[in-house]
């Protein structure tokens, strides 16, 4: 079986690197359904995209210190 490629109801894994790219490299236009949204929506996922790696990071570190 695949993974799921969409669902409403999905929570991406931050441990996952796999989730964590995604996230990262889905363009800004999946995420907004307005040319008037792009804009903010771009500014809270820039942190949101950030912050996503900055976990990753840190659970890893975590993970390879145990």
């Amino acid at each position: 079986m695949g993974e799921t490629l969409y669902s409403s109801t999905y929570q991406p894994d931050p441990r996952n690197a796999l989730d964590v790219l995604a996230f990262v490299l889905t363009p800004v236009e999946a995420f907004a359904s307005s040319i008037e949204e792009l804009e903010a929506v771009a500014e809270l996922l820039g942190a949101a995209k950030s912050e996503a790696i900055e976990r990753w990071q840190s659970l890893r570190s975590e993970s390879q210190r145990n």
